[in-house]
């Protein structure tokens, strides 16, 4: 693509304006509290932002476009599978952990959490988890820097390498400098510019290439099928695009946003700010695909997963392209300093904090969470080096883990009274082993994506070992009981 001085110069302004502020929120953190959870002064709108941006990755603009791209309308099933699955887990677990969460000794991450609320004095659950959570992050980390080196590659006319580099050196700095503050203040402004892109972009791409009757005509003609909803998908397709959704209640970068949150009871207007956002950002993403079939008819584009970026530059002014192309760098962004954020706060809190040095000031352990947004970002630029990584396949890997390892142990911990640290901890290692073998296989039952299996048998070695072993400690049951009831309560 040619490069754009315009673009430059808007695009250099946006990443101007992330650095500062990185600087502002550094002014602004004190503690670790601060560092980790913003001191849990989130209003209702921030987090509702903050999740959707933190949540809707490179794939959003990358991965889901260049998907409908190739197939046609059947990859909304995806979108729809993540609506529902985000809809349930703002229902039914967001206002509960919030409270919860803070009650259980003011758990700081999920691993805290675990260990507090069963009352597990090993420290296993909160070794394992920690470790699942670095495992998984680091290829999510990686997914993220994928797409922004491919963004940086196709804008700029640079080597993939140096886009790679730039790009996390970019969100290193800021991430490490202003922690969880400048992320949920960067997040909101990303998500109003994820907005902006993909509700603008695609409009104007269809009044650019015709009316809706033309455009279905031209579709159908270029690509049989595209725009049919059920064309091409099998049952097992069908179950793995919309079995997307149970990833939702196992993700650590969306969780923290809700232990974050200023008052648990601000929880119902942030659910519907952060729904209309999100069915509104994902019609836009696939509408995208679907404009490049016909866009692209005659000149098919080598990586389908850049067709938004060509339609941005190929339609639009220079200056509206600078702005919609930081956009795109936004959506990828605001998932990776998220995921750079809480892997970095298992390093000090649950890693350095527990087994290392039990005394640390909060001021160590901040240097320490530094350190740990390094190193993370070091091993997934390592996996991002690879040229033929795919965006997609990045994400739905680091996904099912999540949603296998964590989301049974989550929803169970809220509602399961007799749930044990045993159980959650088979469940996290049942539910990761799942997600890795069956990935690695293929044919029949196996081209199921691996969330599905990995949530069910994770869920049910929960309710089998709870039920073999049930939680008898009675200072946790009572525990369990007062928090419900304060839920129930508010």
């Amino acid at each position: 693509m040619n490069f754009s001085y315009p673009i430059l110069i808007a695009f250099t302004a946006y990443l101007v304006l992330l650095l500062i502020i990185g600087i502002k929120a550094y002014g602004h953190t004190h503690s670790l509290n601060d560092y980790i959870l913003g001191g849990r002064k989130l209003g209702p709108l921030i987090v509702a932002l903050s999740v959707g941006a933190s949540d809707m990755s490179g794939w959003l603009l990358l991965g889901l476009p260049g998907a409908v791209y190739l197939a046609g309308l059947s990859e909304a099933w995806l979108g729809i599978g993540l609506a529902i699955g985000a809809y349930f887990n703002w229902r039914f677990v967001a206002r509960s952990l919030r409270i919860y969460s803070e009650r259980a000794n003011n758990a700081l991450t999920l691993p805290d959490y675990f260990e507090f609320r069963f009352k597990d004095e090993t420290k296993l659950i909160r070794s394992v988890s920690a470790i699942v959570i670095l495992i998984f992050f680091t290829f999510y980390v990686a997914s993220g820097l994928v797409g922004g080196a491919i963004l940086f590659e196709n804008s700029f006319s640079i080597s993939y390498e140096v886009a790679l580099v730039g790009g996390c050196l970019l969100i290193v700095f800021y991430t490490m400098i202003g922690g969880f503050l400048a992320v949920v203040w960067t997040d909101a402004m990303q998500a109003f510019l994820i907005l902006l892109a993909l509700v603008i972009a695609p409009i104007l791409v269809f009044f650019e290439i015709g009316n809706g009757s033309e455009l279905i005509l031209k579709m159908e003609t270029v690509k049989p099928g595209s725009t049919n909803l059920l064309s091409g998908v099998s049952s097992i397709g069908f179950v793995s695009l919309i079995g997307w959704g149970l990833g939702y209640f196992g993700q650590p970068h969306i969780l923290t946003r809700f232990m974050a949150a200023r008052n648990p009871n601000e929880m119902n207007f942030a659910r519907r700010a952060a729904m209309s956002w999100m069915v509104l950002v994902l019609a836009g993403s696939v509408a995208s695909g679907l404009a490049g079939i016909v866009y692209f008819s005659e000149t098919p584009l080598a990586n389908s997963e850049i067709v938004f970026i060509a339609l941005n530059q190929s339609l639009f002014n220079p200056w509206v392209a600078g702005i919609i192309t930081a956009a795109i760098l936004s959506a990828i962004m605001s998932t990776i300093d998220s995921q750079l954020l809480v892997s970095s706060s298992v390093v000090s809190e649950d890693f350095y904090r527990v087994f290392i040095r039990p005394d640390a000031s909060e001021k160590e352990l901040i240097l320490v969470s530094r350190v740990g947004v390094l190193c993370v970002a070091c091993v997934a630029l390592w996996i991002a080096s690879d040229r033929e990584s795919k965006v997609l396949e990045l994400v739905s890997y680091a996904w099912a883990g999540f949603g296998s390892a964590f989301g049974p142990v989550i929803v169970f911990s809220l509602f399961l009274r007799t749930m044990t640290a045993k159980s959650a901890v088979i469940s996290m290692f049942v539910g990761s082993i799942t997600v890795i073998v069956w990935s690695n296989l293929e044919g029949g039952l196996f081209d199921l994506y691996e969330l599905v299996p990995g949530f069910v048998v994770a869920s049910f070695s929960i309710i089998f070992f709870s039920r073999l072993a049930p939680q008898e400690n009675k200072l946790t049951l009572k525990e369990f009981d007062d928090i419900t009831r304060e839920i129930d309560a508010t």
